[in-house]
């Protein structure tokens, strides 16, 4: 299962987010939810530095599936607009795969 974690303020400002694990929908190679979920947390940290120039601090592990992305200072609209979708996105992959696969959850800090 692949466990993601977005991280908001009580206020609901953004502070980061964490993804650790394969989905195990099927075998390294053909698991299509694990693509997906992967395809949109880089994407996402992508343009949040291309598009959005936010400065975060990244540490990645592609053995154990791991991602983790924290945020510096507080967020720019843009990048906000880039989380919104990626957690659009996430929720909508637990919906189709069920939970079994993904497990979506929001800490406050």
């Amino acid at each position: 299962m692949t466990h993601v974690s977005i991280i908001k303020t009580r206020n609901g400002e953004y502070k980061g987010f964490n993804c650790i694990g394969h989905s195990g929908y099927a075998d390294a190679g053909e698991d299509i939810v694990c693509a997906a979920i992967s395809v949109l947390v880089i994407n996402t940290i992508n343009s949040l530095d291309r598009l959005a120039g936010e400065k975060f601090k990244l540490v990645t592990n592609e053995e154990d599936g791991l991602i983790d992305c924290r945020f510096e200072k507080s967020i720019n609209e843009k990048s906000k607009l880039l989380l919104d979708s990626m957690v659009l996105g996430l929720g909508e992959i637990k919906k189709q795969y069920g939970k079994t696969f993904i497990d979506l959850t929001f800490e406050e800090v």
